[in-house]
């Protein structure tokens, strides 16, 4: 990420955008602390200004995508096409979602926004309880939970948290001119 943005601010790209992820609020594993740090650095570069051509440096900080690589979603869909089980860390476990076509929409919106250094966080609404998920797909797919498809506890993987978080206690945010992106 600093060798990328280095080279887009000795160019002059107009606008960089970095993609984050709910994992970068209070880290608990190598994904999230890369996640914070490439928010650190984007934020660290110089701010755009009527008077310099510098690049426009942004972080857009997002949960889960649904029916992306590694979503649950494709991950369940197999379970389920296989007679089960349906396997879920544990029965608390909430995520924030949105569609692609919304994580899209959401990032170039962020992209045209502010002057630089920014760190944009994204309207995910509310979490959803995985299990909560893992049940009605399953009924989606004309089967009964826990009897013709099971659901098997796992337990939580090292640096798992339970609840994702979009903004850390000491961070606030502020609106934006769209209803779905705030600015920290």
């Amino acid at each position: 990420t600093w060798n990328l943005a280095n080279s887009a601010h000795r160019n002059k790209v107009k606008r960089f955008v970095m993609i984050s992820s709910d994992k970068a609020v209070n880290p608990t594993n190598i994904m999230g602390a890369t996640k914070r740090v490439t928010e650190l650095i984007a934020s660290c570069f110089p701010q755009s200004s009527a008077n310099n051509d510098h690049t426009r440096f942004s972080s857009v900080r997002f949960g889960n995508v649904l029916a992306s690589n590694g979503s649950v979603v494709p991950i369940f869909q197999k379970q389920i096409a296989e007679g089960g089980p349906v396997t879920v860390t544990h029965p608390e476990v909430r995520r924030y979602f949105m569609t692609v076509r919304e994580a899209v929409q959401l990032v170039l919106q962020a992209s045209t926004m502010g002057s630089g250094s920014e760190v944009y966080v994204l309207d995910m609404g509310e979490p959803v309880r995985i299990v909560d998920l893992a049940r009605n797909m399953i009924r989606l797919a004309g089967h009964v939970p826990g009897q013709d498809i099971m659901i098997d506890f796992t337990g939580l993987r090292p640096g798992e948290k339970l609840f994702e978080e979009l903004i850390t206690s000491d961070e606030s945010t502020g609106p934006t001119h769209h209803p779905k992106i705030k600015i920290f």
